[in-house]
């Protein structure tokens, strides 16, 4: 079996990146603990750590059902380089779980919506013993449409929350509106669920909202999940090295780059640039903070964080990075420029690796592409920071039915089976057929399975963080060595694996930065203009988010 991208990496990028793949596939306050008194839903504020999360995170039961080919290390995911026949698929789910009941489940989708007929969802559905019925929601509104939903009594029995639409409003109706699902999973109580007791204690600690354990998390390698991609074969028969230093680079991309002949070095390098100068990073502002020298630092307040931003904006100034990414322009993304060779590097998610070969082994035979490791400003070792553990979350209606618990419980103990069983290759490519077809043992989606065998299911469980491709077993190695090795230089920083609710009045204090440093790369904001952005934050409150956080360290410690 095949998953159609790396399970290692779900987050936005990689969401967006697996919905652009589809066509390829058929081809082939004060802190929680110590102040907020009252009932739950008064605990809005904090992070729950130490001895607390403790006695309400469930027990790890590693899986053995399928041995990978290339094991986890450095906080890297699983690899599997060979396909698994259907007829020795193991069965992790020996006997239904759901009573037959009927959940309404509320998720994103970057796609079209299926009916709720279709034969993927009824098969699923029958193996599960769970009628389920899905409100798929365009997932690039989705905050706008979660906001309105918890904010009104008609809400339906499951939700799934991504972590970069905790924002808001939004953390403090979660621990209002949902139910805690300790009674079920906490401790030894997640036995009788095997495959949610395989699920990494790191993505539990993350589904840990008011001090109560209200969601399966579902789980990702913790190493950083931007990765520099080049063209492989151009560099190649250039003769031209990976470089190896910052300078290095934009010494390369001035000789790469052939305005006049329509190829540029890059698209915009941003986010490897924080990678490159070891700048606190990750979607989860949380994960901006950390102690150094017995003070907590954000990493707007960092000599690295504007050394980064001045690296980057050398690479628009020199007229390397291609003019679409100055512009701004979404309808021709980097990676479509980098398949058709108008540009040789640019940064995503991991999981484009896959992608991008899958799509071209039909259009060019000899595309080939590969990650660099992240290079440095000094030649040194990298510093890379680790991202969240687990960065989805599916909830329950505080107001469900313990039989509806259970029977949800029961999808997502189905949708956490590992890679080589039954319940997997359902779950992930639907029924074969109609979905998929089996061909030397691998199973590729049909038109019908790539628009019906798409989100849903998806965001309900997830086994823990793995890579399989056999039809490019390859890509799978690549892309799990990377993560092993740039894992081998990942930290944690203060807050990893903290599910973090801030007070609202600061909660959108640095939401202003992102689009700042998008101006100062481009040449239209200097430097000065983000150190007088980062004084007025401190102003307005940034210090004294700094004391609540530190606040919240003393007295929760960190989950790391």
């Amino acid at each position: 079996m095949t998953p159609n991208a790396a399970s290692s990496a779900l987050s936005r990028r990689s969401l967006l990146a697996s919905t652009a793949v589809a066509a390829a596939a058929v081809a082939g306050g004060l802190p929680l603990l110590t102040a907020c008194g009252g009932g739950q839903e008064g605990r809005r504020e904090g992070a729950t750590s130490g001895k607390a999360a403790r006695k309400l995170l469930p027990a790890y039961v590693a899986s053995g059902v399928v041995a990978p080919d290339i094991p986890a290390k450095n906080g890297s995911a699983a690899g599997f380089t060979k396909a698994v026949a259907p007829d020795r698929l193991k069965t992790s789910v020996p006997k239904k779980l759901g009573s037959g009941g009927e959940l309404t489940v509320m998720a994103p989708l970057w796609g079209t919506p299926p009916d709720n007929g279709n034969p993927y969802y009824q098969a699923m559905n029958q193996a599960i013993g769970v009628r389920t019925s899905w409100q798929n929601q365009d997932g690039n509104t989705y905050d706008e449409k979660l906001g309105a939903i918890l904010a009104s009594s008609d809400i339906p029995d499951v939700v799934v929350v991504p972590g970069w639409n905790l924002n808001g409003k939004i953390p403090s109706a979660i621990n209002a509106k949902f139910a805690d699902l300790g009674p079920y999973l906490s401790g030894d109580k997640v036995k009788d669920y095997p495959n949610l007791a395989a699920v990494p204690t790191d993505a539990w600690q993350r589904s840990l909202f008011g001090g109560q354990l209200r969601a399966v998390p579902l789980p990702a390698s913790y190493v950083t999940n931007i990765a520099p991609f080049y063209r492989k074969d151009v560099f190649d028969k250039h003769g031209w090295q990976p470089p190896k230093t910052t300078d290095e680079f934009l010494a390369w991309a001035k000789e790469a780059t052939d305005a006049k002949g329509g190829v540029w070095a890059c698209a915009d390098m941003k986010w490897t640039a924080f990678n490159a100068f070891g700048v606190l990073n990750g979607s989860d502002k949380a994960l901006w903070w950390n102690l150094v020298d017995g003070k907590l630092v954000n990493r707007v307040e960092t000599d690295a964080y504007l050394e980064a931003l001045e690296w980057a904006r050398k690479l628009f100034a020199a007229g390397v990075v291609h003019p679409d990414d100055k512009a701004g322009k979404t309808a021709n993304p980097a990676g479509t420029r980098f398949t058709a060779g108008k540009l040789l590097v640019y940064n995503q998610d991991l999981s484009d690796w896959f992608g991008k070969t899958s799509e071209q082994r039909t259009q060019n035979p000899d595309f080939a592409m590969a990650a660099m490791d992240v290079f440095t400003h000094d030649g040194g070792d990298p510093l890379l920071w680790a991202v969240q553990p687990a960065n989805i979350f599916t909830f329950v209606n505080k107001k469900a039915s313990e039989q509806k618990i259970k029977d949800f419980l029961a999808v997502a103990n189905f949708c956490a089976a590992p890679y080589g069983t039954k319940e997997r290759l359902l779950a992930e490519y639907g029924v074969e057929g109609t979905d998929f077809t089996v061909a030397k043992g691998v199973p590729t989606k049909t038109t019908k399975g790539v628009n019906e065998v798409l989100g849903a299911f998806d965001y309900t469980g997830k086994p823990a963080a793995y890579v399989a491709h056999p039809d490019l077993p390859e890509v799978t190695r690549g892309m799990v060595e990377w993560q092993q090795r740039m894992g081998a230089f990942t930290r944690k920083s203060s807050f990893y694996g903290l599910t973090v609710t801030e007070p609202n009045r600061w909660s959108n204090l640095a939401d202003d930065f992102e689009q700042l440093e998008d101006d100062v790369v481009r040449g239209r904001k200097k430097i000065s203009d983000v150190q007088q952005a980062v004084s007025e934050w401190k102003k307005r409150g940034g210090d004294e988010l700094r004391d609540w956080y530190r606040g919240l360290l003393d007295s929760t410690g960190s989950a790391k």
